[in-house]
């Protein structure tokens, strides 16, 4: 029976085993919000994706288990405290017997576990202290260690209504993932291994670092050990803004 305790494994092995990465944005591939184009992505190309992806092929992969899983739309908090674009973020709602889970492979660091849904007391976890704190709007903001992370309308989605968002972040010079180039997992002890550009950053789960930049001719290697992404070719490097403003 679909419960508590099988999800908990299933997002932990996802979180170890899909990527987060926004690779498509610069190689140039359209993102297509699709259960089959997802599928076809993360399954047999295996590939990563960001939210839309990651968390919508989930929901899927939920319900085919018999989960009661749905898509819920979420706005992002940026560094000046301020909330990002409507259908900014995608998460995943899921009941079961326990109550009701949210479910999130696709936020880069974050909970390695589902959080309650049901409570706004500290849910403390290996990702840090979560928690789920109810608006006046009736909206779901979810904090990690004490900072806000993100605001969730409890309305059920649709995965083709994050088309907009999903074109905004792919193509926006204002988007993070089109000023970034990322690709991350959690490890099986705990920490992080991410390539950032050309940089490749272990993270370890007691909060050690070490980085190392990676050559040019050594990047295509990189995506296949770290995190078995086989590439034709590397992805292009983001453009600054600052360069961006001065070639226009």
């Amino acid at each position: 029976m679909p419960d508590g305790d099988a999800l908990r494994t299933l997002h932990l092995q996802h979180l170890r085993t899909v990527p987060f990465e926004n690779l498509s944005i610069h190689l140039g591939e359209e993102i297509v919000l699709t259960e089959q184009a997802l599928l076809d992505k993360i399954v047999r190309d295996r590939r990563g994706g960001f939210c839309y992806e990651l968390n919508g092929s989930f929901a899927f992969l939920l319900t085919a288990l018999g989960y009661d899983a749905e898509l819920l739309s979420g706005r992002v908090y940026g560094e000046d405290g301020r909330l990002g674009i409507p259908y900014d973020h995608a998460a995943v709602r899921v009941r079961t017997p326990e109550g009701p889970l949210l479910a999130d492979v696709g936020f880069g660091r974050h909970s390695h576990y589902p959080l309650r849904l049901d409570t706004a007391e500290e849910q403390a976890e290996p990702g840090g202290v979560f928690r789920v704190v109810e608006t006046a709007e009736g909206d779901l903001d979810v904090l990690r260690d004490g900072a806000p992370q993100y605001r969730l309308e409890p309305r059920p989605r649709a995965l083709a209504d994050f088309e907009a968002g999903c074109w905004w972040q792919t193509t926006s010079p204002k988007s993070h993932f089109t000023q970034s180039l990322v690709c991350s997992r959690l490890t099986d002890d705990g920490g992080r291994i991410t390539l950032s550009g050309r940089t490749l950053v272990s993270t370890g789960a007691d909060g050690s670092r070490t980085e190392r930049e990676i050559p040019e001719a050594e990047v295509l290697a990189a995506y296949r050990t770290h995190f078995g992404i086989t590439l034709g070719r590397a992805p292009a490097s983001p453009i600054p803004p600052a360069a961006r403003g001065a070639a226009s």
